[in-house]
């Protein structure tokens, strides 16, 4: 029995009701225990995070391939969940807090960490209602939360593991610092920005007397952070630069602290450079910290100063002077310019009309914090790092030998290149939220004596352990075995200081303050998920994982992470493939950002054009890995896309056409039911090929072509007005094959189609794939086409000539062919209604004016006495031709003018392309027309 469709397709009337359905009968992940395992994990979303552009694309082709596997018969896992997000749940809360005037220090670490749970309760799941809302078909039964009891519990093993394993080690090393949240922070989390600054030239003198080859008693150096010269160690030229190779090894006094620097040669120095001469601070740059590292300087032994606030800190020499201390960095900056200035040793920058400046003005790309919103510095402290060298090793196998399967292949190139040259991995953060790094400092046993470094650093003694109580179980023995036979305890650190000989009566330990990177935790992401590190029938059953969807931004914070992890715990891939799309831009190919005022709200789209018209969009517009640009006006076609089979729908139900009762193909005798049968199975074939080689836009193309083009505009109007009970049967077999093809991509109207046209045992989410087995009719096939070819061909004569699109024609055709005879012995009416000919003569065309118009390899003849005016026409046309012809010769030679496509605004030279292109293709349709007129 038929539910009545009504007139107008409303997508909002839908989809909330279908969602609910599905979601509430657990129809996302049927039982299937016998089934062929088909898993995927989503990238989990911030918690704090909502529904933008890009998470749109990401999830859209992650639910394509989930609801078409799962169509497939397979046991489709989509593992969903949403990541503690360390800083910005932190950033969130604490804002909300200052709402009210209170902070996070007037709370003990563990009422903070309250606070954020009833955050998280409260405010935690708006990203995932949204993404009900774009109608992802996750498990959400299974939901996941990184801050979990069973996630915690893996991401504490994991590190446990790895630190006993050597793999995690702590170590002083520079950092991405944020002054602002007073923490690390990762790359990814680093925006570079173009701010106007300086370069300014200083003289830094020789000591002892000792001068250059060419007699200069000092060096030149430049920079853009003066202020960092407090910290000098050394100053570098390049090893073949012959003007300072007598110097090489001298000294020189660096003015305002008086410390004695070593002339160094390393070929970090660019000769030609400016001077050529590059001062070293090893402890605020990442060039010169390796280049420290060169000269011999130890990390421990690197001049630090600048405090977590970014405020100038004397430095371990004590060479700073006073003045400066407590100075934040860019006011260091100023006075630092000042007293070399006052003393003589700034050299004045002079521009083309001779005014002299302190610096010469520079456009630098500066570092700046995505959340803290201040300049990024480089920061010399003791952080956890995790050998990602080692741990890379087996991924880059994995891809090497087909293990790992990258698409496009073109990201293997940049795979590869990172993690041969990969770095040290930080993954401690000085934040509050997050898992705790499980391990606990102690005093070290040296020489019969406890000591102890107040500061926590890696002089102290370091338990590492999942629990407190395996952590003091160890420092027992540890200090046992050194005849220490005192009580051990945890304490705050603000009572650790009492750990010194003969003070108390036991030993203390205090726990790390840092938690881990959130990238840490989320590595784990495709089998903690699944239970580990319990040995669960589900982690069996879905792991390895079969394939991974990402942006190409996080190949290397997440992706590669994952395949480090997966592959050293599991000992296996953590997933088969893994696909890399581009990023949502523009509709002018700019990158959306709010300060450019760009960003697009998906959740606005979904409003005015529905979650179906997004979403097949997001596919139609994926190809391969490339950036989609935004077109809102594609959306809406989308939209009118899913009205035309809603339309489709309505007057199938109109004729008696409801849902098949069959999955086969019904038997067919008429031509054109034949070859409908047939272009059904060639749609599933076409999709079935795409789906396999990840190409959405294929996909989306060729269930749009058959919907659009084959069914609606040429079966149903071929069938008009002759639809007997075959028809009817295969009519409704056919429109049942588009709803379950077009599913993956639209999946509420298809799902509401589906059970409007009459009652069905079970929903279209779990419905039967269609399989490409039906072989095609090709005589029947030839006569369908034949039809078409010339209804296409009678549309553009008319076009051309100016004649009503319904006008009846009549045409003479002397000499058919066999497929010709075959369509006009059986098929008259559709010709009238279709192709508006009101007869075919198969006789020789009378004397006169006519076109010729093709319909496979037959040509058929139209007089045109008594249509048209034949001459008047032709100098219609001549004219028109003329007009077409001079406009595009004119754009071609503009186009062809060097200066203006690289001078003239990209979207000027992209108008004048387009124009081109226009007239050109006019005058070859104008040419075509005079040629029919003969």
């Amino acid at each position: 029995m038929t539910t009545e469709l009504d007139k107008t397709f409303d997508p909002a009337a839908i989809e909330a009701k279908w969602y609910a359905h599905w979601e509430a009968n657990g129809l996302f992940r049927p039982e299937r225990p016998d089934a062929q395992p088909f898993t995927i994990v989503n990238p989990p979303p911030n918690v704090t995070g909502s529904l933008h552009i890009g998470h749109a694309l990401d999830n859209t082709l992650q639910d394509v391939v989930v609801r078409y596997e799962r169509l497939r018969g397979k046991d489709a896992l989509w593992v969903v969940g949403t990541d503690h997000a360390g800083i910005a749940t932190q950033m969130v809360v604490e804002r909300q807090m200052a709402l009210s005037q209170d902070k996070r220090t007037n709370y003990s670490r563990e009422q903070f960490v309250d606070k954020v749970w009833e955050w998280k309760a409260e405010s935690g799941g708006t990203i995932t209602r949204q993404l009900r809302r774009l109608g992802c078909s996750m498990d959400w039964s299974r939901e996941q939360f990184t801050m979990d009891p069973h996630f915690t519990r893996a991401v504490v093993k994991v590190f446990v593991d790895l630190y006993n394993q050597g793999l995690i080690y702590r170590d002083k090393r520079l950092v991405n610092w944020d002054p602002a949240l007073g923490t690390a922070i990762s790359d990814l989390e680093v925006e570079t920005q173009e701010i106007k600054g300086g370069f300014w030239h200083f003289r830094y003198p020789l000591a002892d007397g000792v001068t250059t080859s060419e007699g200069a008693d000092h060096l030149v150096v430049a920079t853009t952070r003066p202020e960092t010269m407090l910290a000098d160690m050394a100053v570098a030229v390049h090893p073949s630069d012959a003007r300072y190779a007598s110097v090489v090894g001298k000294e020189i006094v660096q003015p305002i602290t008086g410390r004695r620097l070593k002339v160094i040669a390393d070929e970090h120095a660019d000769p030609e450079l400016g001077s050529g001469v590059v001062k070293i601070t090893p402890g605020h740059d990442f060039n010169d910290f390796e280049v420290g590292k060169r000269a011999g300087f130890a990390a421990g032994e690197m001049l630090n100063m600048l405090d977590a606030k970014a405020a100038v800190v004397q430095t371990a020499d004590g060479l700073v002077p006073e003045e400066f201390l407590g100075l934040d960095r860019f006011d260091a900056r100023a006075l630092v310019v000042q007293r070399m200035k006052e003393a003589g040793f700034l050299i004045p920058h002079v521009d083309k009309d001779g005014t002299e400046h302190d610096a010469e003005p520079r456009t630098i790309a500066t570092p700046f914090g995505d959340r803290g919103g201040v300049v990024i510095e480089p920061w010399l402290t003791d952080q956890w790092y995790v050998d990602a060298k080692t741990l890379a090793q087996p991924p880059l196998e994995a891809v090497r030998d087909g293990r790992i399967e990258i698409v496009p292949k073109s990201w293997e190139k940049t795979f590869f290149n990172w993690m041969e040259n990969i770095q040290p991995w930080c993954v401690s953060r000085q934040l509050w939220w997050g898992h705790r790094i499980p391990a606990w400092f102690g005093p070290r046993v040296d020489g019969g004596m406890l000591m102890i470094d107040q500061s926590m650093s890696n002089a102290n003694m370091i338990f590492v352990a999942e629990t407190e109580e395996e952590a003091l179980q160890q420092a027992g023995e540890y200090y046992r075995s050194h005849g220490f036979d005192k009580p051990v305890e945890v304490v705050e650190d603000d009572a650790y200081d009492a750990n010194i000989e003969g003070e108390f009566d036991g030993i203390y330990l205090v726990r790390e303050e840092d938690v881990l990177d959130t990238w840490f935790s989320s590595a784990l992401w495709p089998f903690a998920t699944l239970g580990w590190p319990e040995q669960t029938d589900l982690l069996a059953r879905h792991y390895p994982n079969d394939l991974l969807i990402s942006g190409f931004d996080i190949l290397f914070f997440w992706d590669a992470r994952m395949a480090m992890q997966g592959m050293h715990f599991m000992g296996d891939v953590p997933w088969k493939r893994l696909y890399l799309h581009g990023l949502v831009r523009a509709a002018d190919g700019q990158k959306m950002s709010k300060s450019k005022g760009n960003v697009v709200d998906p959740l606005g789209l979904i409003d005015r054009f529905g979650a179906d018209a997004l979403r097949f969009f997001m596919c139609a517009m994926e190809s391969q890995g490339r950036d989609v640009k935004m077109d809102e006006s594609r959306v809406e076609g989308y939209r009118n896309f899913a009205t035309k089979l809603w339309n489709a729908a309505r007057f199938c139900q109109a004729n008696g056409i409801g849902g098949s009762q069959t999955i086969a193909a019904p038997a067919a005798t008429s031509a054109v039911n034949q070859w409908i049968v047939g272009e059904v199975s060639a749609t599933v074939a076409a999709i079935d090929k795409a789906m396999a080689d990840l190409r959405f836009d294929s996909a989306a193309g060729a269930i749009y072509r058959f919907v659009w083009d084959t069914f609606c505009d040429w079966y149903l109007e071929l069938i008009k007005g002759q639809i007997d009970d075959e028809t009817r049967t295969v009519a409704g077999w056919v429109l049942d094959q588009i709803l379950v093809m077009l599913h993956p991509f639209m999946p509420f109207i298809t799902e509401e189609l589906w059970h409007a046209q009459g009652n069905r045992p079970y929903e279209l989410i779990v419905a039967q794939w269609p399989q490409a087995s039906a072989n095609a009719n090709r005589a029947a096939s030839a006569e369908v086409e034949w039809l078409i070819d010339l209804t296409r061909s009678l549309r553009t004569a008319k076009n051309e000539l100016g004649l009503p699109p319904g006008a009846k024609l009549e045409a003479w055709l002397a000499t058919p062919s066999d497929t010709a005879s075959r369509v006009l012995t059986g098929n008259s009416a559709a010709i009238e209604r279709v192709a508006r000919l009101s007869a075919v003569n198969v006789t020789p065309a009378p004397e006169g004016p006519a076109i010729q118009v093709s319909a496979g390899s037959d040509a058929l003849v139209i007089p045109l006495e008594g249509l048209i005016d034949v001459n008047a026409e032709k100098e219609r046309l001549t004219k028109a031709l003329g007009v077409s012809e001079k406009e595009a010769a004119a754009l071609a030679g503009r186009l062809g003018n060097a200066n203006f496509v690289e001078r003239a605004k990209p979207e000027a030279v992209e108008k004048a392309r387009a124009d081109h292109a226009h007239h050109a293709a006019e005058a070859e349709r104008i040419k075509a027309a005079l040629e029919r007129l003969g």
